[in-house]
């Protein structure tokens, strides 16, 4: 395992009950294209393999591809991953799928990668729970935002990803948390900002913590809220398919409303096992508000084509200290 490289492959071929994947999102420049690839492996003693997912975001069409276990290989060193004839890397994905369910084949480059801070005590995304060794998933932010050149050809179709814009993302460990919130944007309408957040029910020591992750980047600025960085949930509603989040860090707060769009169903592990099914959407609509701890508005936008998961169950055990009355969307 390298702590300090998180993006690279964190496991090992002879583990049990282990998974591991990488997630790219991809929005064409007019927005007309959204689709995201999922290259990961499965060690499961019942069925030991590899798997490209592929969802597209505004049909919510999803398929599972997969693979021998021998058809997986990695650098050790540096992120490069090939399944089947697919090689992901921080910098490009070259697609070879040819399956009865999805052919798709090309190249996207990507260029400008933003890169989530690192140091020290913080390797990554998850902070000092990075070094923790019993934690049943871990996730990493391989690229907060970057420009595509390049098309795909899906199912004979052309799509033409050129100028769009894309992130990647990857969770590892044993299984995906029993319930979660995940969103993700940077397709903002008045800026390149990028959005992560994601609250889960953590398993600890027998019990659990409800803990949580993400980040806003604006304006070459990232303002982390986390349970690490001390950060809290000061609201937390969903009506209507309309979701509420509102956080309280040590000098900003942000607010979040998400209104949920197509989804698709994506398989999740259980044990290693990927048996779990999952609603996404990569279509769903996002308006935020940042602001200092005085009230005083520092960005507010809307954003489409943002990635969102609610796994039911987190609601009822998230608790909020500080109640916000007025949340300014």
């Amino acid at each position: 395992m390298n702590i300090f490289k998180p993006e690279v492959f964190q496991g090992n071929l002879a583990s049990k009950n282990y998974f591991e994947g990488w997630y790219f999102k991809h929005v064409s420049k007019n927005m007309e294209h959204v689709y995201s690839f999922i290259p990961g492996i499965s060690l499961h003693p019942e069925n030991r393999h590899a798997f490209i997912q592929v969802i597209n975001g505004l049909s919510g069409k999803t398929q599972y591809i997969e693979y021998p276990l021998s058809s997986f290989s990695f650098n050790k060193n540096s992120f490069e991953v090939l399944v089947g004839d697919s090689l992901f890397t921080a910098d490009s994905m070259l697609l070879k799928i040819d399956s009865p369910l999805i052919k798709v084949s090309g190249r996207l480059s990507f260029s400008g990668s933003v890169k989530y801070p690192a140091s020290t005590f913080s390797p990554g995304i998850m902070g000092w729970y990075s070094f923790v060794p019993f934690m049943e998933c871990k996730h990493g932010v391989v690229s907060v935002t970057h420009h595509i050149d390049g098309n795909l050809l899906v199912d004979g179709e052309r799509l033409d990803f050129s100028g769009g814009k894309g992130y990647i993302e990857k969770d590892w460990g044993k299984s995906f948390p029993e319930s979660w919130i995940w969103l993700q944007s940077n397709n903002f309408a008045n800026s390149d900002a990028c959005i992560m957040m994601s609250i889960a029910k953590i398993p600890w020591l027998g019990s659990f913590f409800t803990g949580f992750l993400g980040f806003l980047y604006y304006n070459g600025t990232f303002y982390p809220f986390s349970t690490y960085h001390k950060s809290e949930i000061t609201a937390l509603n969903l009506a209507d398919e309309k979701l509420t989040i509102a956080f309280k860090g040590k000098k900003h707060r942000l607010v979040i409303k998400a209104t949920l769009k197509n989804s698709g169903i994506l398989l999740a592990p259980k044990s290693g096992k990927m048996s779990r099914r999952i609603k996404e959407s990569i279509d769903s609509e996002l308006e935020i508000v940042l602001s200092d701890l005085n009230g005083t508005e520092i960005y507010r936008d809307k954003a489409l084509r943002a990635g969102l998961e609610v796994i039911d169950g987190i609601f009822e055990i998230v608790k909020i200290k500080e109640p916000e009355n007025k949340l300014g969307i």
